[in-house]
């Protein structure tokens, strides 16, 4: 049965005799993914008890590699992440672009001193190991309680806050809070019962993953260097993971098709039609057809919500600003979005709706500005004929440090930190893996 949300009624079921009084300054999260268990670790540490709901009953390491720039890094390290990192990440010299047809590089950007420039390190990981990296930390907070196989069905708001319903394999059960964060990803139950908007869109792409054992591969590709290769209607990047020991690979093409989920099965085969010989390097189709096994999913799009919290209700990351992975920042926003929302809240623990007004009113501009340039960036990134010589001429002329400059605004960031920079001007020469 439906909860009535924003009207405070309840279904006969659960209507108590007076609002469902929540437990002192509880945060209910839906999804305990990146942003979840980073915004469940950043709540506690600002003194708040945090449940989260996820509807698996296992937490996976799956999932591609993650570049975790200095704007995600500086949050992680704040919550005392580093020493985990240390271990699982690596930090990488440079990103070096190349030019599909041939392999020669065009660009190389120097990430490497990140930790003199931002103040934070930029480092490579796989989505699997940070997850576990968090999930350690939040074990280590008391006033965090993970509740797997539980799904999130509806909630009702009332003048106490939010009482959420839920169900799973073992039945149903309700949740109260001050608040709700929906951090439940691209396919949200909470935005779809919180906005009601139409399901994602298909971008028409499709990324394709693999990783290899360092020892099997030639010292080039253990070389901590992020190469990302420019080529028509596909780019590929390889970087190693694991702390080194594995060698992580994606490549995403333009495609039709539409695959269900994170990892359906792949065909190696299928994968180097699209990315041909007349236009691929043999050093680039070698190292696709190395790995026995890819796994592969669709990318979705949905068009940018002019808001996303309402009363005690907000969301955050994939649910509140889904991008494309053409600027690698969709981990980094939804890092970025628990950091604001747990300052937020800590700012007004006794006025929830107002924290999360501001909470949204701060990450609006910044969401839409890096969504715009992942955009830019899927146009840049498959040129083809002409148009690619041009990119890649812009791309020498303005040489790796000041290409690198365009992106101060993204990796500079701070939480808390003033007013928004205003983005690098919309060109097709600013790509960033």
């Amino acid at each position: 049965m439906r909860l009535a949300g924003n009207q405070g009624r309840l279904t006969p079921a659960l209507r108590p005799t007076h609002a469902v009084p929540p437990a002192s300054r509880t945060i209910i999260v839906a999804g305990a993914g990146i942003g979840g268990l980073t915004a469940a670790i950043a709540l506690a540490d600002r003194g708040f008890r945090v449940v989260v709901l996820e509807q698996a009953t296992v937490l996976e390491a799956t999932g591609a590699g993650i570049q975790l720039s200095p704007n995600a890094m500086r949050v992680l390290i704040g919550l005392g992440a580093a020493p985990r990192l240390e271990a699982v990440t690596v930090t990488p010299e440079a990103v070096r672009v190349r030019r599909a047809a041939t392999g020669s590089e065009i660009v190389r950007l120097p990430v490497g001193d990140s930790e003199l420039r931002y103040g934070a390190p930029y480092r490579v990981i796989h989505r699997g190991d940070l997850q576990a990296v968090l999930l350690a930390l939040a074990r280590q907070r008391p006033d965090i309680a993970l509740v797997l196989g539980m799904r999130v069905d509806d909630y009702a708001v009332h003048r106490n806050g939010v009482t959420v319903a839920c169900s799973g394999a073992d039945g149903t059960s309700e949740h109260s809070g001050l608040a709700l964060i929906g951090a439940d990803g691209l396919w949200s139950r909470v935005r779809a019962r919180l906005i009601g908007d139409a399901p994602p869109r298909p971008a028409y792409r499709t990324a394709w993953r693999a990783l290899l054992p360092a020892d099997a591969v030639e010292p080039a590709l253990r070389a901590p260097i992020v190469d990302l290769w420019l080529g028509p209607g596909a780019h590929l990047v390889h970087y190693p993971v694991r702390g080194g020991r594995l060698i992580n690979v994606v490549a995403i093409a333009h495609d039709r098709e539409a695959v269900t989920g994170w990892s359906a099965p792949g065909d190696g085969a299928a994968l180097l039609t699209r990315l041909p010989a007349r236009s691929w390097a043999p050093a680039a189709r070698d190292l696709l057809a190395r790995p026995e096994q890819w796994l592969r999913w669709a990318l979705y799009d949905r068009p940018p919500l002019a808001r996303w919290s309402r009363g005690p209700v907000t969301l955050l990351g994939d649910a509140a600003h889904p991008m494309l992975p053409f600027l690698a920042q969709g981990a980094a926003m939804a890092i970025e979005d628990a950091a604001e929302l747990a300052d937020a809240l800590a700012l007004r623990p006794g006025d929830p709706v107002a924290a999360l007004a501001d909470y949204e009113t701060r990450r609006r501009r910044r969401t839409a500005a890096v969504r715009a340039g992942a955009r830019r960036n899927d146009r840049g990134y498959h040129l083809g004929g002409p148009a690619a010589a041009v990119r890649d001429l812009g791309m020498r002329m303005l040489g790796g440090d000041r290409l690198l400059a365009r992106h101060d605004w993204i990796y500079g960031w701070h939480p808390r930190g003033g007013d928004v920079p205003v983005p690098a001007p919309a060109d097709a020469t600013a790509v960033r893996p």
